[in-house]
């Protein structure tokens, strides 16, 4: 039976006392134990820290907390803020060790998914392989998900592929928003069903009463 993947969870207070404690374990196993605080590889005599790398001060609020998580298991992080070009330049180049990142995708997912995942894509400067998976299992997923001969066949190859790269821990899921944040006229009618991806502004109409009622106000 395949066991269903999910991320570590917490009541949202900041105070995760119980995965901390995991993580420290985990990293116990891998040979990274604390000596004078710090997080050391007691193979080589490593340090582990790391820097993420930002173009937007808004992510500061949100990397904060998880940097301040990663002081308590004895991991330094160090957070650069860069301005737009130097970022881009550092992202088609490879040269950092975290980002931030959203990877969006489509309801038919196909040729993109190689430029994303894909080994012959892992070292070619300003491919979507931001991660540098190089992996044959994900390799031959990829190429299942693109040559699926049918929508049913594509859904399931899909949701392969998505489980691989899910336990393969290659990201760290760190907020959520779900939900659009808009502001709009009162004059509008929408379908009881809306789309789950997306606003659906293409199916939105006026309602007409609605309309006069915001003009008659608007002209007094």
């Amino acid at each position: 039976m395949i066991k269903a993947y999910r991320p570590p969870e917490t009541d949202g207070s900041g105070y995760n006392r119980e995965n901390l404690q995991k993580a420290s374990q985990l990293l116990d196993e891998a040979g990274w134990l604390i000596k004078n605080r710090k997080r050391i590889n007691t193979a080589t005599g490593q340090e582990f820290k790391f820097e993420i790398l930002l173009e937007d001060s808004g992510f500061e609020r949100v990397v904060l907390p998880f940097k301040k998580n990663l002081a308590r298991l004895g991991i330094e992080t160090f957070i650069r803020l860069v301005d737009t070009s130097q970022y881009i330049n550092r992202i088609r180049n490879f040269d950092y060790d975290m980002i931030v990142e959203t990877f969006r995708q489509s309801l038919s997912p196909g040729n993109e998914q190689r430029n994303y995942w894909h080994s012959a894509s892992a070292e070619i400067p300003g491919s979507g392989n931001l991660i540098g998976i190089k992996n044959p299992a994900i390799d031959a997923l990829v190429d299942l998900v693109i040559s699926a001969p049918n929508r049913l066949e594509l859904i399931q190859r899909t949701r392969a592929l998505d489980r691989a790269l899910l336990w393969g821990h290659y990201v760290i899921p760190h907020w959520y928003v779900g939900y659009f944040r808009v502001a709009y006229w009162n004059k509008f009618e929408r379908p009881q069903i809306a789309p789950p991806y997306a606003l659906g502004l293409f199916n939105w109409w006026i309602d007409t009463d609605k309309e006069k009622q915001i003009m008659k106000y608007l002209s007094r």
